[in-house]
């Protein structure tokens, strides 16, 4: 068994995969259009879906808001230089909710940015500085 993929459903899937995809670097790996069920999925992640989970971005059309509920908590994305990540995040208008530091009781750095519908993602830095 492996991890697949994880689903979440967004109000703009435009301003969701420039997110995810100029952002946070990822690829848009397939896109397909339900006419009879009125839903887009994307999925993008950053490396084939036959050896990696990716994510799915489900559009529902016509639909414009959900409520993200308190269950979820977040994403999480390993990168080389979390500094830069977070500088480009912000650069390209993207929201930085935490900007990069040690977490708390502990010493990994780490960040957590926003994506277009409010799902947290966090960064965590995986080389040394």
């Amino acid at each position: 068994m492996r991890l697949l993929h994880t689903m979440l459903r967004v109000k703009n899937l435009d301003r969701s995969l420039s997110f995810y995809c100029d952002q946070l670097e990822m690829t848009l790996l397939r896109k397909t259009d339900y006419p009879g069920g009125e839903f887009t999925l994307a999925f993008v992640g950053y490396g084939d879906e036959s050896d990696n989970a990716v994510l799915e971005l489900t559009y529902n059309w016509g639909k414009e808001d959900y409520t993200l509920g308190n269950a979820y908590g977040h994403i999480a994305i390993g990168v080389d230089d979390i500094y830069a990540t977070c500088a480009g995040i912000k650069g390209q208008g993207g929201n930085v909710t935490r900007e990069p530091g040690p977490m708390k009781h502990g010493t990994t750095v780490i960040a957590f940015v926003e994506d277009p519908d409010g799902y947290k993602v966090e960064l965590i830095q995986t080389k040394a500085r």
